[in-house]
This record gives C-alpha cells, structure tokens and sequence, in this order.
C-alpha cells in the first residue's frame, strides 16, 4: 500500500450539504493507494513520500462533460469558411460538418483512428482535467460506431484520463438513409449491439431542426433507457425546439448546449434531475453572441454544469479554465458558479459525484496542484493556466509534472 502525504495551504471543494463553496486553509491530505484517506491539519501516519505544496492551492480534478474527441483529421477549412459569412448550415448543406468527419473515420483502420483520439485527448490533462465524458458519433454505421466505442475502450486502460463513453449515433442522418430508416437502425440494431457489448453508458441525440425531432428522440432515448443506456439529448442549441422538455419527460441525466432554451424549457429542468451543460467554448468558437443564459437557469434553479464540447468543427477547446472564463463573461456564471460547474455539478452529470469533483475523504484521490494563490488565478489565466499547474494527481498516481 503506497501513502502520500502533501502539505497544502488552501484547499478550494464544493460542500454539497452547505451548497457553497468550501476553502480550507493549512491542512494536510493523505492518499492511500487510489483514494483521499484523511484531511486533517496534522497527519502522523507514517508515509512513503510527503509533497511539499505549502505555496499551492489545490482543486479536484477537472470533469469536462462534453467532448466528441473520436475523430481523426480536422475541419480547419470550415473555420476560414465562417469567418468568410458561411453558416453552420451553408457548411453542412455543402458536405461539410459532421459529414465531413463522418468520412474521416469511416475510412481510418482501428488504429489510425485510435492515435489519433490519443493525440486528441492526452493534452486535456495538462489544463487539469481528470475525467472526460467522450461520444461516439462520426461513424454513424453499426460498425464504425462501435469501432469508434472500442477505441474508447483501449485508449481508456491507457491513458491517464478517464473516459465515460456516450454512444451518439444519433447526431446526424446519414445520406444513404431516410430519417425513418436511419431511427430504425439505431434502436433495432445499433442499442441493442451496443448495450450487449457493454460499450457505452449514456446514449445521446442531436435533437434539432434538420437532424432528430423530438418524437424521434423520444424514441431513440426510450429504447436507449429499456437497454440500459442513460439518457442524455443535444438541447435547444440553435433554436428552441423542445428539447430541453424531453430532456425532462425522458429523465435524461444531462441537456447540453441551450443557447436557444425558452422560460418553458427552463421551468422543465428546474423540476427535473437534468443537469444543463452550458458550453460557451462553441458559441466562441462559431464566432455567434448567442450564449446559453446560464444566470437565468441557476435563478430558476437549475444545477448548471459547463463544458468544452472539444470537437473538430465547432470548439477545438480543451481547456476548462478557459471554459470558465467564457461562462462568468458571457453566461452569467459567478466564480464559485463556474468552479461549480467543472467540479461537482460535472460529476452528477455523468453520475460519478461519489467518487470524484470534491476533495473529500474516501473520494478518488484526482487532485490537482496550483502554483497559484487564490481560485480566481485559474480563469484569470484560461488557457495560459496550464502553466501555472505544479501537478495533478489521477487515482492518487502523478500522472503530470512541471
């Protein structure tokens, strides 16, 4: 059994109890193997190694809800084709989007496209994630799906991230398909396979004009949920189509986007156990003034979760300080909002808030170590924050260092 002492001057967790967040000064935190043992201001049980962190302050690790990084290539052309005027949708109709990835991995062997998912996720821990949750979505055939799950498989007992598979072959319809054809396929041959395999844990919809309406992710997400998938849904990202209340009815454990989510679909969440995931790193990055209302959806009393949604087309952001910067700017986020966001409300969105997003005893020792002096540090530098880490603990294992 290895233990680890670390001497820390600031602690920064959530108290779920109090719902506030809790700051706790000149303790010291001993990891047993994997997991937090103790918190205390002097720890006397003997020990195999003791870090010096008296000048840090120290956070769970962070959660990134949202990402789509099972791709290979990029989609650097669409960036210069919106910035020359073209929409999400000029993009799409001309081959473009998500079609345009759903080529790339379709063509790629296992291999060539599990490099290329580890170049894509390995940098998240330098910026102090810990865990993401990662879809499917860019194979959008039985098979390619289910290679792009297996890829997160393997890359998952290798990396020091870990990766919550979702299953979302629903987030577009392929051009060999009508749509009826297509929703046929998912929930008679691709869940079932899926769920058989143990492959994935959430099954997620696109549910928006032009891709999946909402009678057909009521159908895709229900046969998900008689499978044993966990709903999740793509809400009211460009305009408000009633997503969010599905996300609600169906008792999908996350509604993510809602930039376009009315009062109706807030009052729908706010009596729900959905946790909406804002993901301000897209609105940014489509160069659009439309961010979710974040201010309003906690006023409403909604639990508020923020994330990357790193993808090749629309954020290639990895960096959740940076992700926390743009919800206090443009959300309407407060710092502790925000922190909140990435931590503890990150982890009941992918339904892990037991084991990790606190420093708390008996939690998974993922903690990270901040050559800086206060919470607000981390935002304040966004994507030079990476620099300002001294270290991150994974299971109670270093796994970076600087």
């Amino acid at each position: 059994m290895i233990k680890k002492k670390i001497n820390i001057s600031k602690i920064y967790t959530w108290d779920p109890i109090k719902d506030e967040l809790d700051i706790i000064l000149d303790q010291e935190i001993l990891i047993k193997n994997n997991k937090i043992s103790k918190i205390g201001a002097s720890i006397l049980d003997e020990v195999d190694e003791i870090i010096d962190a008296e000048n840090c302050i120290v956070t769970p690790g962070f959660i990134d809800s949202h990402t789509h990084p099972i791709f290979i290539g990029n989609r650097a052309d669409e960036f210069i084709m919106r910035l020359n005027g073209s929409t999400y949708d000029d993009i799409k109709k001309n081959g473009g989007g998500i079609a345009s990835s759903i080529k790339n991995v379709r063509e790629s062997s296992f291999k060539e496209l599990e490099l290329a998912s580890i170049e894509n996720i390995s940098p998240f821990i330098k910026y102090g994630t810990t865990t993401i949750e990662a879809k499917s979505g860019y194979g959008l055939t039985l098979k390619d799906e289910i290679k792009s799950l297996e890829v997160i498989k393997k890359i998952n007992k290798d990396l020091d991230v870990d990766i919550i598979p979702t299953f979302l072959g629903a987030h577009a319809i392929p051009n060999e398909f009508s749509t009826s054809e297509y929703v046929d396929l998912i929930c008679d041959e691709m869940i079932p396979e899926i769920a058989y395999k143990k492959l994935a844990v959430f099954c997620d919809v696109f549910c928006e004009e032009g891709y999946f309406s909402v009678n057909d992710s009521r159908k895709i997400l229900s046969t998900a949920k008689s499978f044993g998938l966990i709903p999740r849904i793509h809400a009211d990202e460009f305009k408000y189509f009633g997503a969010s209340k599905l996300a609600s009815e169906i008792g999908a454990i996350s509604a993510d986007h809602l930039m376009a989510i009315t009062d109706e679909g807030v009052q729908a969440l706010s009596t729900s156990n959905v946790i909406a995931t804002l993901l301000p790193g897209t609105t940014f990055f489509l160069n659009s003034d439309s961010f979710a209302n974040g201010r309003k959806l906690i006023d409403g009393n909604c639990d508020v979760a923020i994330a990357t949604d790193f993808n090749p087309g629309t954020c290639t952001i990895r960096s959740l300080p940076n992700i926390m910067l743009l919800s206090m700017q443009k959300c309407g986020l407060t710092l502790d909002e925000a922190f909140l966001g990435v931590t503890y409300n990150a982890a009941k969105s992918i339904m892990k808030s037991n084991k990790i997003g606190l420093v708390n005893e008996n939690y998974n020792a993922d903690i990270v170590l901040w050559n800086l002096d206060d919470l607000c540090q981390i935002p304040y530098w966004h994507d030079s924050s990476s620099s300002k880490i001294s270290k991150v603990f994974k299971n109670g294992l270093l796994v970076f260092n600087q």
